[in-house]
């Protein structure tokens, strides 16, 4: 009953995860809207807006769902919004992050930026995968384990991009705090005035069509 009328292929899938129908723009409307929407205090949606918007910035990829929630569940925030709010990070938004961490975390740690990012990270990535295979084969047979790309992707790519991502995760999710809890404040203020005001008009019309009978 809930399944799909017309089923998408993977082509299909893999370009929505790019570049969803209706476009990006209709993407952020429908996240912003469903934050506005929700049944809880201003203060609690955004703080669950802040452990959403900060687990992007990490590097663990494919659990930045679960950093989330768990990041919202510690402060007391709300955890649908924390998970809406990963939804910031997308392909459109994951290279600059990356960028901008790799960056900052080299920075700190007075190590070298490798400017070719595009091409080495591919080839750290795949690396540290190759190895962490080869070495959990190696737990069950006689091959030797290898740590070299292991140790390279943690210097190179993952510990730098904690460093800078961290930093630059608490900046963009304290602009994101203190940006949507007024906002939020605002728009459940007006909705609660739309409300009364709706509900009197009816108490009214009730009243009047009272006194019609009488």
């Amino acid at each position: 009953m809930f399944k799909r009328r017309d089923k998408r292929s993977v082509g299909k899938l893999l370009l929505d995860s790019v570049y969803p129908r209706g476009g990006w723009g209709r993407a952020a409307y429908y996240i912003s809207h469903r934050l506005r929407r929700l049944p809880d205090t201003p203060r609690k949606i955004g703080r669950g807006i802040f452990a959403g918007v900060f687990a992007v910035f990490t590097p663990f990829y494919g659990l930045h769902f679960l950093i989330a929630a768990l990041l919202a569940k510690a402060m007391r925030g709300n955890i649908l919004a924390s998970l809406l709010s990963t939804l910031v990070g997308n392909p459109l938004t994951y290279v600059p992050i990356g960028v901008a961490s790799l960056k900052l975390g080299h920075f700190l740690l007075g190590t070298r930026f490798d400017e070719n990012v595009d091409e080495t990270l591919v080839a750290k990535f795949t690396g540290a995968a190759s190895d962490l295979k080869n070495n959990f084969i190696a737990l069950f047979t006689d091959a030797v384990p290898h740590w070299a790309r292991l140790s390279t992707f943690y210097h190179e790519v993952f510990l730098p991009y904690m460093v800078g991502g961290i930093l630059l995760g608490l900046v963009a999710a304290l602009i994101s705090y203190y940006v949507s809890v007024p906002l939020l404040s605002a728009y459940q203020n007006r909705r609660r005035g739309r409300l009364k005001k709706k509900l009197s008009e009816l108490r009214a019309s009730a009243a009047a069509k009272v006194e019609d009978r009488g």
